[in-house]
Formats: C-alpha cells, sequence, structure tokens
C-alpha cells in the first residue's frame, strides 16, 4: 500500500491546525448568545454563506457516491444524482422560499412552525416533532458521511478505518461545539477555495493522461463493459454491474428523481444560512453563489472518474482476477454481511500476519501489489465503484499534491459534517431543551446544552454510520424515503391555507415512521417506489388530518404579529408586512395570521 510522503503529512498537519486556531479564535465571540452561536448574530455576509452553502454541498462521501457512478455510466451518471446531488432546488430558496423563512426572525426549521400556526397544543407538539426528525435525518446524515469517510481514509493509513475517522470526527467536534456557525462559515471560506483549486489540478491531469475521446470510450468498454460511457443519453435500458441492477431502468429514474426534486424544492428555505442572512437580497445572492461554485464539483469527480478507468486497466488487466480474489474472501470470511465487507478487506490489508493463509492466497492472485488492489474488491467480486476516488488519490496523483487533495476532500466532509452538527444542535438546544425542559436556562447553561448535544449527535451518528451498508444504499434511503416523509407537511405548509398544526403534526408523523418500517421490513424496496409510497402516505396524513381538525385562527386582513428579522447597520431590509399592528417581538413569542398580507406570506386570503 503506497503510503504519504513527509510533504503530505505537513500539509495534512497544517490544515487540521489552522482549522482548530480558528475554532478557538471564534470562541469568545460565539459564546455570547443563541444568536450569535447558531447564525452568526445574523451579521455575516451573503458571500461568505454563499461558499459555506456550497462547501456543505460537496460533501466527501457524496463526491465519492457520485464519482462512483460517473465511473460506471461516465456523463449519464449526472441523472442519478438529480436525486439530490445536482443542486435542482436552489431555484426554489433564490427566488422565494429562503426569503419566506428569513422574515420570521427565527432560529431553526422548528420555531418557524409556531411562528406559522401559533402557540396551540397542536402547534407546539408540532414543533417538538418537527424538531426530532430534523435531528433523525442529520443523525442518518451524519452516518452517510461517517460511512463515506471509513471508506475513503481506508486506503490511506495502516490503523483501523472506524478508528481514524473517529479521530477526524472528534477534531470537527471540538471547533464545532467552541465556535458555532462562526467557526463553521470562517473555515468553509477556506475550504472551499482549496475544493475550487483543486478541480482545477484534477482537471488538468485527467485532460494529459486522455488521448482522445474515441480511445476513452474503448478504454471504458474494456474496463466497465459500457459501450456507451461517453454518451449523455439517458438510455431505456442501461447495463449496471452487479448490486447496481435497480438503475437499469436509468431513464425512469432520473424521471422520477426529477419529480422528488420539484416536490422537495417547493418546501425548502429553512436553513440556518437563511435564516441568519442580513436581508432578503442577501438570501438570493447567496443562493446564487452557491449555485455557480457547486458547479465545480462536477469536473472534479468525471475527472476522478477517467483516471479510475485507466487505473482499474492497470490494476485489473483481467476481470476474473476480481472474482477470484472475492472468492479468497468469502471462504476464510464466510458470510461477510456487505456493510462489513470494507472492514474485513481494509484488516486483511493492514494485519496480514492475522490471517496468513487469506494474505498468501490473495498475493497469489493479485500479485505483489495485492495491498494496493484488494480495498477495490466488491462483495460481488467487481470493481468496488465507490473507492474509485481514494484510490486514483493514492496511486495517480504524485506525492505533496497528494496531500493537497487529500486536504481538499477532508475539508468537503468537515465542513458538511459542521453545518449538519450546527443545524442539528440548535433544535435540540432551540426547540427541546429551551422550550420543553429548561425555558428559565441562563446563556452559560445553553452553550453548555449545545456543546452537549453537538456531541450526542455525532456520537448518534458514528454508531449508525458503523453500522451501515453501501453509501449508496443509505444516501438513496435519505433522499428517497426519509425526506419525502417529510415533504407535504413542508411543502402545504407554505401553500395552503387550510393546513394546520394537526396536519403537520399527522403528515410528519405518519411519513417518517412509515420511512423506517420501510427500512426494517422492506429494505430492498426500489427508491422510486420508496419515493412514491412514502410521498403519497406524508400528503395523504397531511390532508386527512388538517381536514379532521380546526382550521388555524384568522386575523382581520393587514394585521401580523410576525417578527421582522434584524438587519445589520447599513443593510436595506427586505420588503415588510403592511399596517404592522405592533413593533417586530422575539422570535420565540412570535405568531402570525393565515391571512397576513401577500407581501409576508406566499398565499394570501385577504379580500
Amino acid at each position: 500500500m503506497t503510503s504519504l510522503s513527509t510533504t503530505d503529512l505537513i500539509i495534512i498537519g497544517s490544515y487540521f491546525l489552522i482549522t482548530l486556531i480558528v475554532g478557538l479564535v471564534m470562541t469568545r465571540k460565539a459564546s455570547r448568545n443563541l444568536n450569535e452561536y447558531f447564525l452568526g448574530g445574523r451579521s455575516l455576509p451573503w458571500y461568505l454563506l454563499g461558499m459555506a452553502g456550497m462547501v456543505s454541498w460537496f460533501d466527501l462521501t457524496g463526491t465519492m457516491m457520485i464519482t462512483s457512478f460517473l465511473y460506471m455510466l461516465g456523463p449519464r451518471g449526472l441523472f442519478i444524482e438529480f436525486r439530490g446531488g445536482v443542486a435542482l432546488i436552489l431555484p426554489f430558496m433564490m427566488a422565494f422560499t429562503a426569503k419566506w423563512h428569513r422574515r420570521s426572525g427565527c432560529m431553526t426549521a422548528a420555531e418557524w412552525m409556531t411562528y406559522r400556526f401559533g402557540h396551540s397544543r397542536a402547534a407546539n407538539w408540532m414543533r417538538l416533532l418537527t424538531a426530532l426528525m430534523y435531528i433523525l435525518l442529520s443523525i442518518g446524515m451524519l452516518a452517510y458521511l461517517i460511512r463515506g469517510t471509513s471508506l475513503f481514509v481506508g486506503l490511506f493509513v495502516p490503523y483501523p478505518p472506524m478508528l481514524v475517522t473517529a479521530v477526524l470526527i472528534a477534531i470537527c467536534a471540538v471547533y464545532t461545539m467552541l465556535s458555532g456557525f462562526y467557526g463553521v462559515v470562517l473555515t468553509d471560506l477556506v475550504q472551499g477555495l482549496i475544493i475550487i483549486v483543486a478541480a482545477f489540478l484534477i482537471g488538468f491531469i485527467a485532460w494529459q493522461a486522455t488521448p482522445d475521446l474515441a480511445a476513452l470510450n474503448a478504454l471504458a468498454e474494456r474496463v466497465t463493459g459500457n459501450a456507451y460511457w461517453t454518451s449523455s443519453v439517458p438510455h431505456v435500458h442501461t447495463t449496471m454491474p452487479r448490486g447496481y441492477e435497480m438503475y437499469e431502468t436509468l431513464l425512469m429514474f432520473a424521471l422520477f428523481y426529477l419529480l422528488r426534486n420539484v416536490i422537495g424544492g417547493l418546501g425548502t428555505g429553512a436553513e440556518s444560512r437563511y435564516f441568519g442572512a442580513r436581508s432578503d437580497r442577501e438570501c438570493g445572492l447567496q443562493s446564487m453563489m452557491q449555485g455557480l461554485l457547486i458547479a465545480f464539483r462536477w469536473p472534479l469527480m468525471i475527472s476522478f472518474a477517467v483516471l479510475g478507468l485507466f487505473l482499474m486497466e492497470r490494476y485489473f488487466p483481467r476481470p476474473a482476477l476480481l472474482e477470484e480474489a472475492a472468492a479468497v474472501v468469502h471462504r476464510h470470511y464466510p458470510d461477510t454481511p456487505p456493510a462489513y465487507w470494507h472492514d474485513v478487506t481494509s484488516d486483511i490489508v493492514h494485519r496480514p500476519e492475522a490471517a496468513p493463509a487469506a494474505a498468501a492466497e490473495l498475493a497469489a492472485v493479485l500479485g505483489p501489489t495485492w495491498k494496493e488492489k484488494l480495498p477495490l474488491v466488491s462483495v460481488y467480486g467487481t470493481v468496488n465503484p465507490e473507492q474509485i476516488l481514494p484510490a486514483v488519490l493514492i496511486n495517480s496523483v504524485p506525492a505533496g499534491l497528494r496531500g493537497f487533495f487529500l486536504v481538499a476532500m477532508l475539508a468537503a466532509m468537515m465542513s458538511t459534517l459542521t453545518g449538519t452538527v450546527n443545524q442539528a444542535a440548535a433544535m435540540m438546544v432551540r426547540d427541546i431543551y429551551q422550550d420543553r425542559l429548561r425555558p428559565g436556562a441562563g446563556n452559560r447553561e445553553l452553550l453548555f446544552a449545545s456543546y452537549g448535544s453537538a456531541g450526542l449527535i455525532l456520537v448518534l451518528g458514528f454508531w449508525m454510520g458503523v453500522n451501515a451498508g453501501s453509501i449508496n444504499d443509505l444516501w438513496g434511503w435519505l433522499s428517497m424515503s426519509l425526506t419525502a416523509g417529510m415533504f407535504a407537511p413542508q411543502v402545504l405548509r407554505l401553500y395552503w391555507w387550510r393546513c394546520n398544526g394537526w396536519g403537520v403534526v399527522g403528515g410528519t408523523a405518519f411519513g417518517c415512521l412509515g420511512a423506517i418500517a420501510q427500512r426494517i421490513f422492506a429494505p430492498a424496496l426500489v427508491e422510486w417506489q420508496q419515493l412514491l409510497a412514502m410521498t403519497a402516505l406524508s400528503f395523504a396524513s397531511t390532508i386527512i388530518c388538517s381536514l379532521l381538525t380546526a382550521p388555524p385562527p384568522r386575523r382581520p386582513c393587514g394585521i401580523s404579529t410576525a417578527p421582522r428579522a434584524p438587519s445589520a447597520p447599513g443593510v436595506r431590509s427586505g420588503p415588510s408586512c403592511r399596517r404592522p399592528s405592533a413593533p417586530p417581538t422575539t422570535a420565540s413569542t412570535a405568531t402570525t395570521c393565515s391571512r397576513s398580507p401577500s407581501s409576508c406570506w406566499p398565499r394570501s386570503r385577504c379580500s
């Protein structure tokens, strides 16, 4: 196995040191109050928030997963990532949904529910349930990130992958808990610049390695068996390797993924960087910047996929070698489930003395470089496409530059992880601890509760990641089942005046419980079937529960007690409600009316 050079280690160590210093420097400013800790005092400029949004979507696990589809399918891999990786929901945020949430002056998506529906019994339960569901979704996202990180680091260090991942998570936890949203955004700026430079560099390396398009397509056919690798047209039937057969109807999947983005996009905007924006205009500007910068992700990933083709042809000139190597592992470790396959192969690589017979057989099959090749063998006896990105980094990028790329990929992981933890911890503290358990808690107590919440969320995410299967399988369930179970309440709360608190409670509860039940009792359900089932269940539950209970209260036209999000000095605020009846109040006590004017509410019922 190729080891990291001294230059690589210095680059990586310097990056982690700078990250920790930023966290320590911003600790004092972040500890003033919850508004400073979770939203940066609503004073951060749009370009920093736009960069933070881009980096938070540029996660390591997703980058590895999309690279795997680009390796298998070529440019057509884009269509599978219609389910979330191509940022199709950004136009909704840029046009209106982000502004609607910012105007509330709230801190979290759960608190926004009481802004919309008041402080009735149903609204209070809805706030609690929304917080719990978002926290569950965040833990699932962390598990997805952690599982991908363990696959990534397993090729680089001679230690158990989960142990190394735990160390990385601990570093993230320290600066996230200390510096709050300030540390997240400032480190995202550095991480974003590193990622953009890395995209240009790896693109240049791939361009130099490729003779011409015809030769590339011939190479791809030899390595992957895909005769249409350079085509960007989705076919009705697409040949896929074992473990990915469900995507053979690629065109149908692309249509369902597109539908998922349209439905889901209508209910977006409840993110920390929008609640913390300085004005309505800056909500749109940061969304535009995020969309432009996220485009750098695609040339980076297709470059890794192209270099992966050259590497796999060099490593496995005969596809039968993969089947023979997998058979050796299965013979010595029978009944190994897919979730633990990578752990088993990593253990053989790093501790061959613990399994001398298996190591000897693998060396006979794969040759003297078997330690470099074994992590690329999947449980099905094919190339493990989810390992293409780290394999290219360790074997096709020169020393020194390799350390820079490693920093870029780790930065992608850390930025997504810290943003997810910050938002989930905000809900745990604001909407559960402060709202339900300790309404009179002081600032110091709330900050310590924030530290504890972030730590607990990370521990649960790590435990779930340890027991997860493939990263694609986990991401498919998160994006097509669990989030689909929350579609209806997130959409109807914004557009249907008759939607009330009990409707949102019912839609969220039935949708999410249905997604969890599907994962337990029907895990083999195809992704488009998960989407249809959970979306239908969510919408039916929301509509039925709303119609069976009293409608939301109505107020005279033009009267609204909704707060205005504070603007920074010298920054022009967005449109305000007409004829406010009272000065703005705090977000935690605000209520609004389903008949408030159209400039404040998406659907006006004023006559």
